[in-house]
């Protein structure tokens, strides 16, 4: 009530102080760098079908809620700059103020300028026309654990479910995603098999169930009784993203590794790396992973230390 009452008078909080003292690093949607931003209430119903649009070409949740999200803010940005129609420049200035003074990543950006190409897309805008360039994310290596990394992050993990959790986004090289969808049924123990439904690229596929993850389950099973998703909260429903990379911060932190830049992902990856370590060939790799394109998996070839130390160095034959 009092935000919006000092919305109405053109008044708002400045930040900057707080950024300096490290208080807020990535501030939220909210914080627009120019929150003065009109109503989108004459978009509301275009919004609205532009929503049900992207739903029915079966886009993720989180897809279509970050789309309709940053569209919206564009369509008020329309508004607040007096725009009559759009145009690249328009969304170079929206791009500008929304998301490079607000020190997003490379990848948000991408994603809305896709958001506001969808929206043209739905109003049956040419688009080719328009020429909206993308910018080009930077190609950084994953960050990876090694195997006694690993070991000790999950030594610190004393929560059962945590652990479990962990485990089994390391042992079947997991996104997160897939690791909270899973439910009990696709836990194939006689083929010693999980079955990852609806990936990312909506594919089906299998990845490898370990015997020591599996008797970890078993422990887990017996003690909580999860009724559909394996990863279960408080409620019963399924477990949240935000939640399970919360638990992997805290496994970090209390098992001293300095890497900087690990994510919860970065099990994923390292379970990839180790792989190509032991030799599995690397399409079979991509298979386990899911990947579309084995220019995808080739990446962990760049980060492989055993590859790396079995390449002889020409100077040394001088």
């Amino acid at each position: 009530m009092i935000y919006r009452h000092l919305r109405k008078k053109g008044w708002y909080v400045d930040y900057e102080d707080l950024k300096k003292m490290g208080g807020l690093k990535k501030p939220p949607l909210k914080h627009f760098s120019l929150p003065q931003l009109p109503p989108a209430s004459i978009y509301k119903k275009d919004i609205a079908a532009y929503k049900k649009w992207l739903q029915q070409k079966r886009l993720s949740e989180n897809t279509v809620k970050t789309y309709v999200e940053v569209t919206s803010f564009y369509l008020r940005y329309c508004i607040f700059k007096n725009f009559e129609k759009h145009t690249p420049r328009g969304i170079e200035q929206f791009s500008y103020d929304f998301i490079i003074r607000n020190n997003r990543s490379i990848s948000y950006q991408n994603q809305c300028i896709n958001g506001i190409k969808k929206y043209f897309m739905f109003k049956g805008l040419k688009i080719d026309e328009m020429n909206i360039q993308r910018p080009k994310k930077p190609k950084k290596l994953p960050q990876i654990l090694t195997l006694e990394e690993v070991n000790s992050l999950l030594e610190a993990t004393i929560n059962l479910k945590h652990k479990t959790l962990l485990t089994m986004v390391y042992s079947a090289g997991l996104r997160i995603g897939e690791a909270l969808n899973l439910e009990v049924s696709h836990i194939d123990s006689k083929r010693m098999l999980i079955f990852v439904q609806c990936a990312k690229g909506k594919k089906d596929r299998y990845a490898l169930l370990s015997h020591k993850c599996l008797a970890l389950l078993r422990t887990y099973y017996k003690a909580y009784r999860p009724k559909r998703y394996i990863f279960e909260g408080q409620s019963s429903e399924k477990y949240t993203s935000t939640s399970a990379r919360a638990v992997f911060k805290q496994s970090i932190i209390k098992s001293g590794i300095l890497k900087k830049g690990l994510t919860l992902h970065s099990l994923r990856h390292s379970f990839a790396t180790h792989l190509l370590e032991n030799g599995t060939d690397i399409r079979y790799i991509q298979e386990i992973l899911g990947h579309n394109s084995p220019k995808t998996t080739m990446i962990y070839t760049h980060v492989s230390e055993r590859n790396l130390q079995n390449i002889k160095n020409p100077f040394d034959t001088i």
